[in-house]
């Protein structure tokens, strides 16, 4: 089981969030379907997807989605995702 705590920042502020739950084992090869779900559930567009950015999410725990990874114009700063260790 595996948690990910998405958070759209906007000012410095949290302005939408939602938890991620998925009682698999997290996998990088499903993570977009993952990132579908979490974008889904917070109304927002689904960023464009990279390889560093799931190296980042492995590595340091946590990715940053930028409005530059947007196709389509978004109102906040950044979508934050952080994996919440059980």
């Amino acid at each position: 089981m595996f948690r990910i705590w998405a958070k759209t920042i906007k000012d410095g502020k949290i302005v939408r969030q939602f938890t991620y739950e998925n009682e698999e084992k997290l996998t990088w090869s499903h993570f977009l379907n993952y990132l579908f779900d979490i974008c889904r559930e917070l109304d927002e567009p689904t960023p464009v997807l990279l390889k560093t950015h799931i190296l980042n999410f492995g590595k340091f725990n946590h990715v940053r989605f930028y409005p530059r990874d947007f196709v389509e114009p978004v109102d906040f700063d950044y979508l934050l995702l952080e994996n919440l260790v059980l």
